[in-house]
């Protein structure tokens, strides 16, 4: 018996896409080449366009069905050719955190130098939002609509007021990803709840986003799967004795100030960032001390650059070398008298 929507499919023929669809769990790994973290999950129609529309008869109407099927949007594509190449990034730019970071991929390094390759660059880090597949400029346009369309959303959430992300100690996937934890507290939830309207908003539009487990906010520092010939060398996982003495470090808070779409694929900024397609700005970036001090060092500087660069251009006029080299001269000159009369002087008074 056929139901609405299922194009002609038979049960046999449903009955080998369910099998389908197992074997496409078993191949969900295959995301894990582009993605580091696990995600929420997508709300994918049943691969065999059942509904709960009452059944109706095979015999009657099949040419009305065939139009009917026709009229019919195609489905997203199938799970297993589901290749995430854009993210949701908080960026995270405290320079206690990412400092701390480095310290810490340091401290692995001189353990073993070869996970060298295996660490997140400078720049780079950040928490992975949300991961969506966008194959073109269309598809592009549409998702920095959706970013645009979840700012007011995110507002309304956090009702005015600034979300802080702590990070304290480490933890792994599997020991082949490396992550510095987010700590226990509120701001977990609401960061969950921004992760959850975001994937809603970027479905709403059409685009196939999220992931098929659960959301954990984390904060990458190396991968093994960065250097593939690291396996091939001996080192299958990370040994936790390489992070042991930062089990329970602080390393510091990142205010929620920003969120960008940003390319896995496309060539990374200057500054080891992500190629990002747009951004949304949540709330004012709070002012704090370090800040002032920081801008003032950048105006002084600045400042002495300009003067620096103002007397190398002064330096470089013909006139202004010509009346050095005068001086210079006539400087010799004048010595040269003095030592002259000096010697004359001296030679009169024997």
């Amino acid at each position: 018996m056929e139901r609405p929507g299922a194009g002609g499919i038979n049960s046999n023929e449903c009955e080998n896409v369910s099998r389908e669809k197992m074997s496409e769990g078993m191949e969900a790994n295959t995301v894990d080449s582009l993605v580091d973290m696990p995600f929420a999950a997508i709300d994918i129609k049943d691969d065999c366009g059942i509904t709960d529309a009452p059944q109706i008869n095979l015999e009657r109407n099949k040419e009305n069905e065939w139009i009917k099927s026709d009229q019919i949007p195609k489905r997203k594509k199938k799970r297993k050719d589901y290749q995430p190449n854009y993210f949701l990034s908080i960026p995270i730019t405290n320079n206690e955190i990412t400092g701390g970071i480095k310290i810490l991929q340091n401290a692995i390094i001189q353990q073993d130098k070869r996970l060298a390759k295996a660490m997140v660059g400078d720049g780079s880090f950040h928490i992975t939002l949300l991961v969506m597949q966008l194959l073109n400029e269309d598809e592009i346009n549409i998702g920095i609509d959706a970013l645009l369309e979840l700012k007011p959303f995110i507002e309304e959430i956090l009702q005015g007021k600034h979300l802080t992300l702590p990070f304290q100690g480490i933890g792994t996937f599997g020991d082949q990803v490396g992550f510095v934890k987010l700590a226990e507290g509120d701001h977990i939830s609401t960061l969950l709840e921004i992760a959850d309207i975001a994937k809603r908003t970027f479905q709403g539009k059409g685009i196939l986003a999220g992931e098929s487990r659960s959301f954990k906010p984390h904060l990458t520092f190396m991968k093994l799967s960065k250097a593939p010939w690291l396996r091939k060398n001996g080192v299958k996982k990370i040994d936790p004795e390489f992070y042991e003495k930062f089990i329970s470090h602080r390393f510091g808070e990142e205010m929620l100030y920003r969120i960008d779409l940003c390319s896995m694929l496309k060539k990374k900024q200057c500054n080891g960032y992500y190629h990002c397609e747009s951004s949304i700005v949540i709330g004012k970036k709070p002012i704090g001390i370090r800040d002032l001090i920081n801008e003032a060092l950048h105006r002084e500087r600045m400042g002495l650059k300009s003067k620096v660069k103002h007397i190398k251009e002064l330096l470089l006029k013909p006139e202004i070398q010509a009346k050095i080299r005068r001086e210079l001269f006539e400087g010799r000159l004048i010595n040269n008298s003095n030592q002259a009369n000096d010697v004359n002087f001296s030679g009169t008074q024997t």
